[in-house]
């Protein structure tokens, strides 16, 4: 079996940055897809250039939280006794408080967000999790019956360490997401956070460590830009964006083996 890997800017919309990462490094054809963070501010920006780049692979990365201490986001059902704020109004910081909020009003506003990309222009191949938020085992039912809405898929990984549902949730979503014909991901490689940096020994052990099958890569990438003024792994993020448009990560992706796919095919093949 051989090796595939999704390049994925997580984080479109959280930033001007993120934003302008994506875009060079898509028109370089150095990364594969990217997802939008609807709620954020930066999104009318990605919408308006998605909307004359329809070849843009762009999915919707649902967001429950808002983890900066300098800028924030609500949610774009309002601000409400449901669970899905903290007392400043803005959507928690962490995963531990957003999983327990209403699961009604954690859908309404999952819908939300997509609807507003879709209304946007934005062609949503797929949905994933910020901060893995809705991969909680309160929250998992929701995001699978989601991608059966709206016939995308969803990221899910058989491996359960890397996810927060139990390993019966896992079993049962990938059962269903193979009958779905949507991809299921072996694992999932992504940004080294906690280092000063991205080095090129991270990333080539990551990828040296994933196994056969389809991977997962969540990568961070940030132009330099407005980042700077409230996120602590800025330099993490943009050298991270020096080594990938330098085209370092494609290359250890070549001597790996690992070939780059996108979104797109896996949800038109769901809806063929």
């Amino acid at each position: 079996m051989s090796k595939q890997i999704v390049i994925h800017v997580d984080d479109v919309a959280g930033s001007h940055g993120a934003n302008a990462a994506f875009v060079e490094l898509w028109d370089k054809g150095l990364v594969t897809c990217g997802a939008v963070m609807v709620p954020c501010p930066w999104f009318p920006e990605i919408a308006a250039i998605a909307r004359q780049r329809p070849e843009f692979d762009l999915g919707v990365h649902l967001t429950l939280t808002a983890e900066w201490d300098k800028f924030r986001w609500r949610p774009l059902t309002g601000v409400r006794d449901n669970g899905l704020c903290d007392p400043e109004g803005f959507f928690w910081r962490d995963v531990a408080h957003a999983r327990h909020a209403d699961p009604a009003a954690v859908e309404a506003e999952l819908r939300a967000q997509i609807d507003t990309a879709l209304a946007a222009g934005i062609d949503v191949t797929h949905f994933d999790s910020h901060m893995g938020t809705v991969w909680m085992p309160e929250l998992m039912e929701t995001y699978l019956r989601l991608g059966e809405d709206y016939r995308v898929p969803v990221v899910v990984t058989r491996d359960q360490d890397q996810m927060g549902a139990d390993a019966k949730q896992v079993t049962a979503a990938v059962d269903r997401l193979t009958r779905a014909k949507a991809p299921v991901f072996e694992t999932y490689v992504t940004t080294p956070f906690g280092k000063a940096e991205a080095t090129e020994p991270d990333y080539r052990a990551m990828l040296e460590r994933a196994p056969e099958g389809l991977i997962w890569g969540a990568f961070h990438c940030a132009a330099p830009a407005d980042m700077e003024f409230f996120s602590p792994d800025i330099r993490l993020r943009t050298t991270e964006y020096d080594m990938f448009r330098s085209g370092r990560f494609r290359a250890l992706l070549d001597a790996a083996g690992i070939e780059p796919v996108g979104m797109r095919a896996f949800r038109d093949r769901m809806r063929g």
